[in-house]
C-alpha cells in the first residue's frame, strides 16, 4: 500500500523547493479562519447562538489561560494568540479525510510548524524590545555575566530548577521553536498516517471513530501550542 500523507506536490521556485499543496492548504485555512471569525462577529448580541456561541465557547476558556500564564498583561496580545490558535486548529483538522495531497493538513509540513513556531519567537522578541527596549533586550542574554549564557542553558535543561527562570539564554531561544514545531509536527502527521492506514484496512467504522478522536487531538495540539506560546511571552509583555 502506498500512503500519500507525508508526500507533496514539489516544484522549483527561484531554485528552492516549493510544496504547492502545504501553499493551497495554508491558504485554505487562512480563509476558513476568517470566514469563522467574520461570521462569528457580524450581528452579535449579548445572548450569543449560533457560531458565535461555538467560537466563545472556545475563546473564553483560552483567555482564561492566558490570563493565568501572563496576568492582566495579557491582553496585549490576545489578538495574536487567538488568531494563532485558529489557524493551528482549523489546519490540523483539514487532513481528517485522507483524500488527494490538496487536503492535506499544512501542519504535517515540518515547514509549517516550524514557520508557526518561528512566528511565535519573533513576536516575543518584538514584544519584549518593545517594552524594554532593545539595550536591555540584548542584556539579558548575558546575565549575570557573559560565560553564564551557554552554562545556565544546560543547567536549566538538566536539573529544571525554576530559580533560573530568569535567565533566558541562547541555546533556550533556539531550543524552544524546534520543540515547538516538531511536537505539533509529529503528532499530526502521525495522526494522519494512521487515518490513511485504517481507511484502507477498514473504510467506514473504524476511520469514524479515527475522526472522532482526530478532532479532539487537532484541537488539544493547537491548545498545547498556543498556551506554551503564551508562557514564554510572559516575561516579554510584563
Amino acid at each position: 500500500m502506498h500512503l500519500h500523507t507525508g508526500t507533496h506536490v514539489v516544484a522549483q521556485l527561484f531554485g528552492m523547493s516549493v510544496n504547492l499543496d502545504t501553499i493551497f492548504t495554508q491558504w485554505l485555512t487562512a480563509l476558513i479562519v476568517f470566514i469563522i471569525v467574520f461570521a462569528a462577529s457580524r450581528g452579535r448580541s449579548l445572548v450569543p447562538s449560533g457560531i458565535q456561541n461555538a467560537v466563545e465557547m472556545i475563546i473564553e476558556p483560552l483567555c482564561s489561560q492566558f490570563e493565568k500564564n501572563m496576568g492582566s498583561h495579557y491582553k496585549k496580545v490576545v489578538y495574536f494568540l487567538l488568531t494563532l490558535f485558529m489557524f493551528i486548529f482549523v489546519a490540523n483538522e483539514i487532513g481528517l479525510l485522507p483524500t488527494a495531497h490538496l487536503t492535506a493538513s499544512p501542519t504535517n509540513d515540518v515547514n509549517t510548524t516550524l514557520g508557526l513556531a518561528l512566528t511565535g519567537t519573533l513576536c516575543i522578541h518584538f514584544v519584549y524590545i518593545r517594552n524594554r527596549g532593545f539595550g536591555k533586550w540584548l542584556k539579558h542574554f548575558f546575565e549575570p555575566m557573559p560565560p553564564f549564557v551557554i552554562i545556565n542553558s544546560i543547567l536549566k535543561q538538566l536539573s529544571a530548577i525554576s530559580s533560573y527562570g530568569s535567565f533566558i539564554n541562547i541555546v533556550e531561544e533556539l531550543s524552544r521553536p524546534v520543540t515547538l514545531a516538531m511536537r505539533l509536527f509529529g503528532n499530526i502527521l502521525a495522526g494522519e498516517i494512521l487515518m490513511e492506514i485504517l481507511y484502507a484496512l477498514a473504510p467506514v467504522l473504524v476511520p469514524l471513530l479515527w475522526v472522532v478522536f482526530s478532532l479532539v487531538v487537532g484541537l488539544i495540539q493547537a491548545y498545547i501550542f498556543t498556551t506554551l506560546t503564551s508562557i514564554y511571552l510572559k516575561e516579554s509583555v510584563e
